[in-house]
């Protein structure tokens, strides 16, 4: 089915007809907005009338006058020194939302993007041996929304998970159990999954501890890497086992947030190993790198250190080894030549942003980005305490990430039961791990990428407020509603009048299409999370003051009926965007 044309659109372009009609020279934007005044205002006549040198408050007489008002359009008045306030019909509203409840896709009216492309997203990225912290929520979190929203909208996504799992680490890892066997005793090689991660972490520490205090067996680690990287097959017997292990690991992490990672979307930092001596190669034969003190640098005008020398970016270190830079640009060339993406999109720390601002210009030179290629950074901030600091243990550790899912989880299932009326104990579970995961999801998603947040589980399982919690509760108190209604189904009526609380609705239910275009354009789920909100809030409104099935004729219970039920679809479709479930009973 085609998409729905919103109402917004088609005020828009009815206002556009009757401006061009009294200025045909005019660009004629009537700058459209809602309003609280009335459904829309138009602001565009003040600088048309400026150029045209008319009076502002006569020319928008005179558009006001060409407008073509009844089916769609009201009125329209005058206000100000020249604004236009437009009221839009009732028949209008409910007409429209009937057409997007008839989309035989259930996608409510959402167009499919005009010129759909090919992204590539890098995010969720942990690190091999490695627990998972909360260092690690955002970027998996908002990459697995914007990776929905990009292919509801008709994009080719292709996923990449940028795994640490290569470099010196490794030969300091695996040297130290060569070394200490016994550590790795037989009670931890039969485990897998959270506690076997626990193990490792908890080796990877100590052998990190002897590396920088033994200076003997820094020197051995620093050969066994040599080793990984010449392909010894003991020592890369013993890499796969950590690449193994920590892959069970991520999975269950990734499963607990209610996330689908697959096996061949992971390529980590060796995945590219084959390409690192000839993207050296091709940077120093371009005259793009150059060999500075041994080492392969790129250099940048407007880089530089406090003391006011320029800041390389290092492709290759004067020992021969290959920094993040050497790995990162063979991953672009492999993105854009065989992938053959035109956007490449990095969910990663906004601390790391001069290093990506490096890299994309270093692939730019190289002729690697070319015109029709984009690369952004899709830079976040970071998730702090209640403090405002860096979220931290106590002991001023760095939080596990499994440990706050399981927090989230618990508070939320506490919150369930209590308003629990008929739930079995195996259905509250479910329902608190819905409800948790949902609550920190939509806390991160809510939330600017940019900008740093507050973790606050007190606040984000709140029933009140501006958590996901509120949109599920919303969306369940219409189910029981629907539920309520037996035999009576939901059918539009656009001859019937619309309360006022019908008319906010409404209008905002219909605009989830834009809103979902200008989301997934920008890579914002902030803007849907915040569009929702407020749909539950309209929604919350219009269930006090409207009676549903109460209401005075058959024909207005099924209208409410129907609003209740776009309501929810438009509720559960977007909510799904965001990656949060909404349960059918709380």
């Amino acid at each position: 089915m085609a998409s729905v044309t919103s109402l917004t659109a088609s005020v828009h372009q009815r206002l556009a007809t009757a401006l061009t009609a009294t200025l045909p020279q005019a660009a004629a934007d009537p700058l459209l907005r809602r309003s609280d005044r009335a459904d829309y205002q138009a602001n565009g006549i003040l600088a048309l009338a400026k150029k045209a040198k008319a009076n502002p408050r006569e020319l928008a007489a005179q558009v006001v006058e060409k407008v073509v008002t009844g089916d769609l359009i009201e009125d329209v008045e005058v206000s100000g020194p020249g604004f236009l306030n437009i009221t839009v019909t009732d028949r209008a509203i409910t007409g429209n939302l009937a057409a997007r409840a008839a989309d035989p896709e259930g996608r409510l009216g959402v167009p499919y993007a005009e010129d759909p492309g090919t992204t590539v997203i890098d995010y969720a990225q942990p690190n091999v041996a490695k627990e998972m912290h909360v260092g690690h929520l955002r970027s998996a979190v908002i990459g697995d929304s914007v990776v929905k929203l990009l292919e509801f909208t008709g994009e080719s996504v292709v996923r990449r998970h940028h795994i640490g799992d290569w470099g010196t680490q490794f030969g300091m890892l695996i040297q130290y159990l060569d070394e200490h066997p016994h550590e790795l005793d037989h009670k931890a090689a039969e485990v897998t999954g959270e506690e076997a991660m626990s193990n490792l972490d908890r080796l990877y520490k100590t052998a990190r501890r002897l590396f920088d205090s033994d200076e003997e067996f820094k020197t051995r680690a620093r050969r066994r890497v040599v080793d990984l990287q010449a392909g010894d097959p003991h020592t890369l017997a013993m890499w796969q086992k950590f690449v193994d292990e920590s892959k069970i690991y991520f999975f269950s992490v990734f499963e607990k947030l209610d996330m689908e990672i697959r096996d061949p979307d992971i390529v980590g930092e060796s995945g590219y190993n084959e390409m690192l001596q000839e993207t050296c190669r091709l940077l120093e034969e371009s005259g793009v790198a150059v060999r500075s003190e041994g080492a392969l640098c790129v250099f940048f005008d407007d880089i530089k250190g406090p003391d006011g020398n320029p800041v390389p970016l290092i492709v290759q270190k004067s020992d021969g080894g290959f920094g993040y830079a050497a790995t990162d640009l063979s991953a672009i060339r492999d993105r854009v030549f065989h992938l053959k993406a035109d956007t490449l999109l990095y969910v990663v720390d906004a601390r790391q942003a001069l290093h990506f601002k490096m890299v994309f210009e270093t692939a730019r030179r190289a002729g690697w980005l070319g015109d029709g290629v984009k690369a952004i950074q899709l830079a976040f901030g970071t998730v702090l305490g209640k403090d405002g600091k860096p979220f931290k243990t106590r002991e001023g550790e760095t939080v596990r990430l499994v440990d706050l899912l399981d927090e989230a989880i618990e508070r939320a299932s506490a919150v369930v039961r209590e308003k629990a009326q008929d739930l079995s104990e195996e259905e509250i579970a479910e329902r608190g791990a819905q409800v948790g995961i949902g609550a920190v999801k939509y806390a991160d998603l809510s939330t600017s990428a940019s900008r740093d947040y507050k973790f606050d589980l007190d606040q984000m399982v709140s029933l009140h407020g501006d958590t996901s919690v509120y949109l599920q509760y919303a969306y369940a108190r219409i189910q029981s509603i629907l539920r309520k209604a037996g035999e009576v189904r939901p059918a539009a009526h656009p001859e019937l009048a619309l309360a006022d609380a019908e008319r906010a609705l409404g209008l905002h239910a219909d605009q989830f299409a834009e809103t979902v275009a200008e989301t997934a354009a920008e890579y914002a789920p902030h803007k849907l999370a915040a569009y929702l909100y407020q749909l539950a809030s309209l929604y919350t409104s219009f269930y006090d003051k409207c009676p549903v099935l109460k209401a005075e004729t058959p024909e207005q219970v099924e209208n409410r009926l129907f609003l209740c039920d776009i309501t929810a679809r438009t509720l559960h479709q977007g909510m799904a965007l965001l990656g949060i479930r909404t349960p059918e009973r709380l």
